[in-house]
């Protein structure tokens, strides 16, 4: 196993590097001068060199992008344009409030949503499947925005049950300011994992071993929760490790509305201030988390199925 993942380590490297060089050349080739538009139409040019000079933008661009390479492999992405940060200092600050706004809702979501695809599963064509597809088709066709709208409107003006500002207070008063957008989140990615889990558990009804299971006399619910969801484990586990990568760099909706400082926001922010070390550091981060996400999907797989080796 150990050999696999380092072979899989070294076939990452050329996407991260694919990253890289897509990233430098929309920003440094075709977005302009960096400093020029952080600086904005008011800058002197003695202002625009002077900055160029600091961050090494005065050299040219090979130099430039193997700057930038050295960057990453010290994960050192030096110091942010409008903060003057070390822009690792702020994506180490943000991943915290991150995780604990997706880390929560995508538990919830898996555990509800696999939940509610088996009873439709094992229903199927049945009243009880046909509404919980109706209700998955709503919350799936509901605008994410419009559910954040209403939330905040109904959940925290008009029934004061949540709070919308306080993230910086104490740990208690800080889940109960998180509630909210997790309730958002897991309401919104509900109804998408319901269609998808259910498609994956009416394909496994079909399955010989589950007739064969009725056969013996084994219970609905030994049947559900033991046969049929050990072996759907492999889909569901995809599907969880797919949004790894977002549990760290954060809902970019969710963060802004509710004024969380996670990655996300820290992104926006740093679009919106045309703020370059920011977005380029978001970037790699991103790339990186997709392919060690993808080589702990392989080796779950093994765990979970004997029949997948990693060779």
């Amino acid at each position: 196993m150990t050999a696999y993942v380092l072979r899989r380590l070294l076939h990452g490297i050329p996407i991260i590097l694919g990253v890289t060089i897509v990233t430098f050349i929309l920003f440094h080739v075709f977005g302009g001068n960096p400093i020029a538009s952080f600086l904005g139409k008011n800058a002197t040019l003695a202002d625009i060199a002077a900055m160029e000079k600091e961050y090494g933008f005065d050299k040219s661009l090979p130099l430039q992008y193997l700057d930038y390479l050295y960057q990453i492999i010290r994960f050192d992405f030096g110091r942010s344009f409008a903060t003057r940060e070390p822009v690792v200092d702020m994506i180490i600050s943000g991943v915290g409030p991150s995780l604990s706004l997706t880390l929560p809702a995508l538990l919830l979501t898996s555990l509800i949503s696999v939940s509610i695809a088996l009873v439709s599963a094992f229903f199927r064509g049945q009243l009880v499947d046909r509404l919980l597809v109706f209700l998955a088709v709503i919350g799936m066709s509901v605008s994410f925005l419009v559910y954040i709208v209403l939330g905040q409107y109904l959940l925290a003006f008009k029934l004061p049950l949540f709070q919308i500002h306080g993230y910086e207070a104490g740990f208690i008063d800080r889940w109960q300011y998180l509630s909210l957008p997790i309730i958002v989140m897991v309401v919104v990615g509900t109804g998408y994992d319901t269609r998808f889990y259910r498609s994956v558990m009416v394909e496994e009804t079909t399955k010989d071993y589950i007739v064969t299971a009725f056969a013996k006399g084994l219970s609905r619910r030994r049947v559900m929760f033991v046969h049929m969801l050990k072996n759907a484990s492999l889909p569901i586990i995809t599907r969880m490790m797919i949004s790894v990568p977002f549990l760290v760099t954060g809902s970019l909706l969710l963060e802004s509305f509710f004024g969380i400082p996670g990655m996300g926001n820290m992104l926006l922010t740093a679009l919106d201030q045309a703020d370059l070390p920011v977005i380029k550091a978001y970037t790699v981060v991103i790339s990186i988390l997709f392919v060690l996400s993808n080589i702990t999907t392989d080796v779950l797989y093994a765990i979970f199925d004997p029949r997948v080796k990693l060779s």
